[in-house]
């Protein structure tokens, strides 16, 4: 760890989603950090979510990758990049440079981003790099270029809170932005006129403070706005002088609107009607889009058809007003920015403009360009499995587990002639598939910036000691990069060079008419990069921060004016069938994230949902003839999972909703992405991760079970889910077939043939409880039954290997109150500690429990929840 005693605390910030939210490190005196949210930063103003208040508890070193390994084994580093370097010039030799490729993510810094670009762009001489970004965010940057010019995100965070129309499609941002839901809360609170629209399929958290929810059918958003676009014509609320002066397309876009058919929303007249009243009346509007409209086979248009509203209003690019795309990743702007996408120059540069590429090329004194866009995510992998790939880098992403047919994507890593994988973790799905993976840094651990969804550059600074023989992804390759032959081109001594070099390149683009300068901040010394403060580009002085664009009407096209889009909404590629009835749509949880390779260390993020479900509505539900917590098989054309059902009328009628997350490293069978279809947007190639078709059918096992054990196992049967608890591991269990012996079933789950076994079995019912003790205590336990068990698993993860045989009873005892399950991560408040106050003290509102019990008083994400517990809550009356 580096020396705070000179400066107490270091200000970073989050390496979680694209709010950028900034965070306070100071040492905790026992080696690790203590996490507190920033409130000097202009994005959070000291909030924080779940996940990053449990920033500090995800530091443990157990499990890192410290070592370079080749074929699993040791080695040295140049060992190692001696090998990559070697392969990867072999390869483009022998097959050309067409024959290798780059998959990296939007948690890398920017540094490393740029690094990753020049090297495989302007050196490798392939566009064949490409991003995770482009599973989330790629729509809304081919929707911005369409319309701008440039993939300018025109407003600022400010806006949400300065608006009197909130319009939030696509984006549960109470689940998956907490502080920017939390500060949409607060701006409701001191402006009562304030109005919040969602538009979602499902009724999630979000929609909890909506003044109108729109449940419009999947995939139908364009034809929603195209109805918004031709009630705003017939209304006569088209801003004339700013169309004329500064769009182009409007007719023939009002002429598609006006020809769509709004039936095909299924929302009703009166609904459609209020949406377009409200639109229509209230001058300050902001449409704030995410996911939902991104990950679609018509994305790109539902984000141009979002941006045709606001262009024909004028309400674009001023306070409180204007679309507004909000990012998944910490760093998917800043990967963006660099060129991360195949298709794309660094600086918002076109790849395939002659004049842009010269200019790249000059810059970076490169052998060779690529003329043409690289391989899109999809068809990476699709080159990959068929051959035409044959070395592969990955770094800092998990694309076995999230890419679309992931099944298949991770059998095509697999055969792959080399692959290199760059990962804190030798664990995870995708390293286990490499043949060299590389132990790199982490956030606290690097030096760096990211570029948040309002533009603001921030730096993540590093304050601990990278561990073992653990590198910078910006190092790593240009290691590789100088012992491919490019020594001066890849002299890179520190981040602060790489951020040098990218800040006098956007200088060149900005002669091209790009948005994207930040030449101001190109003689930056190495204090100063230190220092540096959040900035929101374009920054073309030393210390000027830029805010809203294209309050002047001026865009990034040819010709100056924008660019409205005559759209014809299009259904989603797969169309539901007998066999397949259901629409799919997968997304994320409330305390996790991507593929929980650092949530799921914080144990108290694992509590409040710890296993993979899917929720379908109650009719669905009873004519598949399903229970609660029943366990259900989902079959797509491309693959099946098992999870845990959760009937609930949130849920759309004809659709199950299942998280992301899951992986083979914590529930095998929950791998949501081996059944979503490679199907992708045309103009994006973003794939459409919310709409593909499914079956549902009740799972039945022969047995039920739920384990806990102080040191961490790995079950072997049907259905399992583990997950790290605060001193090991549990996990629910289902089996096909009934073990001979509990006993010795349990002695097989848990590793353990040495402790004493205390058993409890009903050979009749095909139930048992089993523990295993040493000196008295239980340090593992197993519960099966023939139905879902029935206990408090909260109580026996918080007791393991420190009870005796009473926690056979799976209950505490009269003088051990059960919390119940997690509602509140921050602070760990359980269901029961909620009702059971709500009744004792009379409860009757949010702010009254955060006060009884700080639930909800800290990132304020489970405010929604606590909000349905009170509305559901009914305190028993008393017998006459």
């Amino acid at each position: 760890m580096k020396d705070l005693s000179a400066a107490p605390s270091i200000k970073s910030t989050c390496p979680y989603c694209g709010v950028g939210c900034g965070v306070i490190l100071s040492d905790d005196g026992q080696g690790g950090l203590t996490v507190k949210g920033d409130p000097d930063h202009p994005a959070n103003q000291g909030r924080l979510c779940s996940k990053g208040t449990a920033l500090g508890d995800t530091l443990s070193l157990s499990g890192r990758l410290l070592r370079p390994q080749v074929g699993g084994a040791d080695t040295t580093w140049d060992r190692a990049l001696d090998l990559v370097a070697d392969r990867f010039a072999k390869t483009i030799k022998e097959h050309g440079p067409d024959s290798v490729a780059f998959y990296v993510s939007g948690q890398l810094l920017t540094e490393d981003y740029y690094v990753a670009n020049k090297l495989i762009k302007g050196f490798m001489g392939t566009a064949n790099i490409d991003t995770n970004s482009r599973l989330c965010m790629a729509s809304t940057v081919a929707g911005h270029k369409r319309a701008f010019g440039t993939d300018t995100v025109p407003g600022i965070y400010d806006d949400l809170e300065q608006t009197d129309l909130l319009i939030l499609t696509g984006s549960n941002l109470a689940w998956c932005h907490p502080v920017l839901f939390q500060r949409v809360v607060a701006a409701r609170k001191a402006n009562p006129n304030m109005r919040v629209v969602t538009i979602d399929p499902r009724r999630t958290a979000t929609a909890e403070i909506s003044d109108l929810h729109l449940g419009l059918e999947p995939g139908s958003d364009v034809a929603l706005f195209n109805y918004l676009l031709g009630q705003i014509s017939r209304a006569g609320a088209v801003d004339r002088e700013f169309v004329q002066n500064h769009v182009q397309g409007f007719d023939d876009a009002v002429a598609s609107a006006l020809a769509s058919d709004p039936t095909q929303t299924g929302l009703s007249e009166q609904d459609l009607a209020t949406f377009a009243e409200w639109f229509i009346g209230t001058e300050k509007v902001v449409t704030v889009f995410s996911q939902g409209v991104n990950q679609s086979s018509s994305g790109s248009d539902k984000v141009n058809s979002i941006l045709n509203c606001h262009l024909a209003t004028g309400r674009i690019g001023r306070p409180g007003m204007g679309p507004f795309s909000v990012t998944g990743q910490p760093n998917a702007m800043g990967g963006r920015e660099v060129g991360g996408l195949a298709n794309m120059l660094a600086c918002h540069l076109d790849l395939e403009n002659e004049a842009h590429r010269n200019t790249v090329q000059n810059f970076w004194g490169s052998p060779h360009m690529p003329a043409q866009a690289g391989l899109k995510a999809v068809d990476m992998f699709n080159a990959v499995a068929d051959g035409r790939i044959k070395a592969l880098w990955i770094m800092c992403t998990n694309p076995a587990v999230s890419m679309p047919d992931a099944g298949r994507v991770a059998d095509a890593i697999a055969k792959c002639d080399f692959t290199v994988v760059s990962d804190m973790f030798g664990d995870t799905d995708t390293a286990k598939l490499a043949n060299v993976v590389l132990p790199a840094t982490g956030w606290a651990e690097k030096d760096g910036t990211v570029t948040n969804s309002d533009r603001t550059i921030s730096r993540q600074r590093g304050v601990l000691t990278p561990p073992g023989m653990a590198r910078h992804d910006w190092d790593i390759m240009s290691d590789v990069g100088r012992r491919m032959g490019w020594t001066t081109e890849f002299d890179f001594t520190c981040p602060a060079d790489v951020f040098r070099e990218y800040a006098m390149l956007s200088g060149l683009a900005a002669r091209h008419g790009r948005d994207f300068d930040i030449s101001g901040l190109q003689g930056i010394s190495n204090a100063e990069y230190d220092d540096l403060m959040p900035t929101r580009w374009p920054i073309t002085k030393p210390g000027e921060s830029a805010g809203r664009m294209f309050a002047d009407g001026q865009f990034f096209t040819p010709n100056g004016r924008a660019r409205m889009l005559a759209l014809t909404p299009r259904a989603p590629a797969a169309r539901v069938t007998p066999a397949y009835p259901f629409r799919l749509n997968t997304g994320r949880v409330r305390d996790q994230w991507h593929t929980m390779t650092r949530t799921a260390r914080a144990h108290r993020l694992n509590q409040h949902i710890p296993e993979p479900f899917c929720e379908i509505h109650p009719d669905d539900a009873a004519a598949q003839g399903l229970r609660p917590s029943d366990l259900v098989r989902l079959t797509s054309p491309h693959g099946e999972s098992i999870v845990r059902v959760m009937i609930t009328d949130k849920a759309r009628k004809g659709s199950v909703f299942a998280p992301m997350h899951w992986t083979g490293q914590y529930a095998p069978s929950g791998r949501i992405d081996e059944l979503v279809a490679p199907v992708v947007d045309p103009v994006s190639g973003q794939p459409e991760s919310k709409a593909s078709i499914v079956r549902v059918e009740q799972f039945q096992p022969a047995w039920y079970g739920f384990a806990v054990a102080a040191t961490d196992f790995t079950p072997d049967c049907a259905y399992w889910a583990k997950a790290p608890i605060a001193k090991g591991m549990r996990a629910e269990l289902a089996g096909e077939q009934m073990p001979e012996t509990w006993e010795e079933y349990a002695r097989q789950l848990f590793g353990d043939n040495d402790s004493q076994i205390i058993s409890m079995t009903d050979p009749a019912r095909g139930a048992a409880r089993i523990a295993l003790m040493r000196d008295g205590v239980v340090v593992a336990a197993l519960f099966a039954g023939p139905e879902p068990v029935a206990l408090s698993r909260g109580h026996l993860s918080a007791h393991i290997a420190d009870a005796g045989a009473e926690l056979l009873s799976g209950w505490p005892g009269a003088d051990q109150p059960d919390p119940g399950a997690t509602v509140c991560a921050c602070f760990s408040v359980g269901i029961n500690t909620i009702t059971g106050a709500i009744a004792s003290q009379c409860l009757s509102t949010v702010e009254e429990i955060g006060a009884a019990l700080q639930a909800g008083t800290s990132c304020g994400s489970c405010r929604p929840e606590l909000q349905s517990i009170l509305d559901n809550f009914r305190i028993p009356e008393a017998a006459e």
